[in-house]
């Protein structure tokens, strides 16, 4: 196990602020905002930010906080992002700082995260033990699904107004302990796309089946066939999924309907099989359908890309989080099947998103009972200083 240098930043110098790091999780904890609504969330990220000295922007790609801190005469510059968004769930945790909006809730751990950069970000305002420009993005909505947040800053010229040279996230991750970390380079989180099939038949009576076309039966052999998109298109080394989520059709047991509805959720690990799954997906709802004599329209909806870590970054990021906490806490993050809008970002910069320990007996993600794990805390806001440090070392 390597030694914790002291030249760097290091758990111990986050100790006395502990109770100040649980306080700040707790009090954003009790004030869930969904998606695009972080108007309180926002301000109370940017005041604090303004406090230690950062030039603050607001408002970028609607409620989207940067902080920037230059230090010294380096070029080099780097960004950091943390979410700040809640999800729609009624909280079950019993917590004395439960959610105080009936029907909102931190269940996805963002109070953490961004708790945590703002714990690095007072601690690198106030050692500046760096030569270069930090930036520290504080996003909303990445809950959002579609028309996130990322690309929402994106598009406002996030990476044309704040320049860096690479970008950093993380995420929370139920089943590993606490004060461990999980990453890899390459492909880690998945693209998430929706098909939406609607067949249209011919309705009639029950009895008559043979004066219908009958998109119930129709649906029944789509489903089934799409089975067959992974199993037999997929690469076996490679990785997708293809579920049918739902499936509408009919009001009574005696009528033939004239539509159904099939949706389903589609997700790969590479651009190629993302690609090959779509024309797949297309290529056996509507030859079913003609078959049957049916007519199909398909809605498919591309989701989050890709999470892509580049090799150079993700490898520096190792470096550092074993001079951290030791090589004995830091492993290799199977590929997660969930989506991260934090995908975007990384086909603009290259980067590398990881993943933070937050305990074995968490309550898995968007569960009414999760709740982020303060222990994590000072680990998480010292990794985002010494990562600042040493990449933009003196």
């Amino acid at each position: 196990m390597p030694q914790t240098s002291n030249e760097f930043a290091r758990i111990a110098d986050f100790d006395d602020r502990t109770a100040e790091l649980i306080e700040t999780r707790r009090h954003l904890h009790a004030h869930p905002e969904l998606s695009f609504e972080e108007h309180e969330t926002a301000a109370y990220v940017a005041d604090r930010l303004e406090r230690w000295g950062y030039e603050v922007t607001r408002n970028v790609g609607g409620l989207g906080v940067v902080g920037r801190l230059r230090q010294g005469a380096g070029g080099g510059s780097i960004a950091i992002r943390a979410d700040m968004d809640a999800l729609p769930i009624m909280e079950a945790t019993g917590l004395p700082y439960s959610s105080t909006t009936a029907g909102k809730m931190h269940a996805c751990g963002h109070d953490g995260h961004t708790t945590m950069l703002l714990g690095a970000a007072e601690y690198l305002a106030r050692t500046r033990h760096f030569n270069g420009t930090v930036n520290l993005i504080f996003q909303p909505a990445e809950e959002a699904g579609k028309g996130s947040g990322a690309q929402a800053m994106i598009k406002d010229g996030l990476f044309d107004r704040f320049p860096c040279d690479a970008i950093f996230g993380l995420h929370n991750h139920p089943g590993a302990p606490a004060g461990t970390f999980l990453l890899r380079p390459g492909p880690l989180m998945a693209a998430s796309d929706t098909a939406t099939i609607t067949i249209v038949g011919k309705g009639g009576h029950a009895s008559r089946p043979h004066l219908t076309v009958d998109p119930i039966v129709v649906a029944a052999n789509m489903v089934m066939a799409l089975q067959t998109v992974v199993s037999r298109n997929v690469n076996p080394i490679e990785t997708a999924v293809v579920t049918v989520g739902t499936i509408h059709g009919g009001t009574a047991s005696n009528v033939i309907p004239e539509t159904a509805e099939i949706v389903a959720s589609i997700r790969s690990f590479s651009p190629e099989v993302r690609d090959m799954l779509e024309r797949r997906v297309r290529g056996i709802a509507t030859s079913i359908a003609e078959a049957h004599g049916a007519s199909v329209s398909i809605d498919y909806e591309r989701g989050y890309p890709v999470v892509i870590n580049s090799e150079k970054e993700t490898a520096f990021a190792i470096d550092v989080l074993k001079e951290l906490v030791g090589d004995e806490k830091v492993g290799v993050c199977p590929m997660i099947p969930g989506s991260e809008d934090f995908a975007y970002f990384l086909e603009h910069k290259p980067g590398c998103f990881l993943r933070l320990g937050n305990g074995e007996n968490s309550p898995i993600l968007h569960s009414s009972k999760y709740d982020f794990n303060d222990d994590s805390l000072t680990t998480g806001a010292a990794m985002w200083a010494r990562l600042t440090e040493r990449f933009l070392s003196l």
